[in-house]
C-alpha cells in the first residue's frame, strides 16, 4: 500500500505551521507536503517545475487547499485538478478562513469534497483536522486511479 501523503496548500507560513501543528496533536502522522502557492501544487501534482521527474503516479490521499493564494488561486488550482484525468477522482478538502458565499458555492461547484473554515480557537482547529484526517485517512475508501 502507498503512503498516505497530505498535500498542503498554504501560503501563510503561520497556518501552515498551525495545520502541522494540528495533525501531529491529532496522531496523524502521514507524511506532508506543503507548499506554497497555487502554481506550486500544480507543479508538485503534475511533475512540472521544481518537480519534474517526481513519480505522478504516486498521489496525495488528501489534498488541503486553501483559496486565497498567490500565482494561481486555489479555485483555479481545483478547477485544473478536476479536469485532469490523474486527479480527477483525488480528494480535495478546501480548508480556507473564508466566509464568502461565492467561494462557497464555486467550491462545491468545482468538485470540492468538502469544505472546511478554519476555527480562531487551537483547541477547535485541532479536533478540526483530526476528524478530518480520521475520515479521509482511516474511514474513507480511496477512490481508484483513473489509468
Amino acid at each position: 500500500m502507498k503512503n498516505k501523503t497530505i498535500l498542503l496548500v498554504e501560503d501563510d507560513a503561520s497556518d501552515a505551521d498551525l495545520t502541522k501543528r494540528a495533525l501531529a496533536k491529532g496522531l496523524i502522522l502521514n507524511a506532508l507536503v506543503t507548499v506554497n502557492d497555487g502554481q506550486e501544487a500544480l507543479d508538485y501534482l503534475f511533475g512540472s517545475g521544481a518537480y519534474t521527474g517526481r513519480d505522478t503516479s504516486d498521489m496525495p490521499a488528501l489534498t488541503l487547499l486553501d483559496l486565497k493564494l498567490p500565482k494561481v488561486s486555489g479555485l483555479d488550482v481545483l478547477r485544473r485538478v478536476r479536469t485532469e484525468a490523474s486527479t480527477r477522482r483525488m480528494p480535495v478538502v478546501i480548508l480556507t478562513s473564508s466566509l464568502e458565499k461565492h467561494d462557497l458555492a464555486s467550491s462545491y461547484d468545482l468538485g470540492a469534497n468538502s469544505y472546511i473554515r478554519k476555527p480562531v480557537d487551537f483547541g477547535q482547529f485541532v479536533h478540526s483536522v483530526s476528524q478530518l484526517g480520521l475520515y479521509w485517512l482511516g474511514l474513507n475508501e480511496d477512490p481508484p486511479r483513473v489509468e
